[in-house]
């Protein structure tokens, strides 16, 4: 099975090492051959979601024409994912491009979704010992409707001891521009989730959308709690 692999601009950036590493090697244990189309830039998402439509369409284009002869689009986000499914609501009223956009939405996946739902695989023969809680980003649950193949993925990690974060659903407070523009009641808000974190006593927070685990992380930091965190690629990927 071929896979193209949507690595988006924070996996890029700041943890092509340890995230965009794990995903490939995850996939590629699992037999698939991954391929990564160079030509790929953001997917118009923080544009989209400032009310830029007009802008978010040029960008969409482009990332259309670069997974074109993609078999399956396969993505370390949630939330990258969703806007790929967003894309055909930009080209209403056309007719060429919005058939594009849908064949783009009907072939992309994030990678706990393709495992599962896909690849039909719910053991990659994880070994993780820790005491994990996981943070479920509101784009990948609300949007995208993937709620069950990261809890399915996680329970057959040899050694992980899981504990449900409390108030899982209320958001980290990141929301891409959302930090930006509303930093106090963002500020609030992941003060609120860092609290949530420790009562579960876990000592790794996982996710599956880095700009929630940027977020969270960062003040975990600054708050100098003593939690690590990490994205599931990066679990998956663990032996031990």
């Amino acid at each position: 099975m071929k896979v193209s692999l949507f690595l988006t601009c924070l996996a890029d950036v700041v943890y092509p090492a340890s995230v965009g590493q794990s995903t490939v090697e995850v996939l590629e244990r699992l037999g698939c051959e991954v391929d990564f189309p160079k030509q790929q830039t953001c997917c118009g998402q923080p544009a989209f979601n400032s009310g830029f439509h007009r802008e978010s369409r040029d960008v969409a284009k482009h990332m259309i024409k670069v997974f074109e002869d993609a078999e399956y689009v396969v993505s370390p986000s949630g939330s990258c994912t969703t806007m790929f499914h967003e894309y055909p609501k930009l080209f209403e009223g056309d007719p060429e491009w919005q058939a594009k956009a849908e064949a783009l939405k009907a072939k992309s996946y994030e990678l706990t979704q393709f495992i599962v739902d896909v690849l039909k695989v719910e053991d990659v023969g994880a070994s993780f010992d820790a005491n994990v809680t996981y943070h479920t980003s509101c784009h990948m649950t609300r949007l995208l409707g993937v709620t069950d193949a990261p809890m399915t993925l996680l329970k057959n990690v040899k050694g992980l001891n899981f504990t449900e974060l409390p108030n899982k659903e209320n958001c980290c407070g990141f929301g891409g521009t959302f930090s930006v523009k509303m930093v106090p009641i963002s500020e609030q808000m992941v003060n609120e989730k860092v609290e949530h974190i420790e009562e579960t006593g876990a000592n790794v927070l996982i996710g599956a959308d880095l700009g929630c685990l940027m977020n969270i992380g960062g003040r975990i930091d600054r708050k100098g709690k003593p939690v690590k965190v990490m994205h599931i690629a990066e679990v998956l990927n663990s032996q031990g």
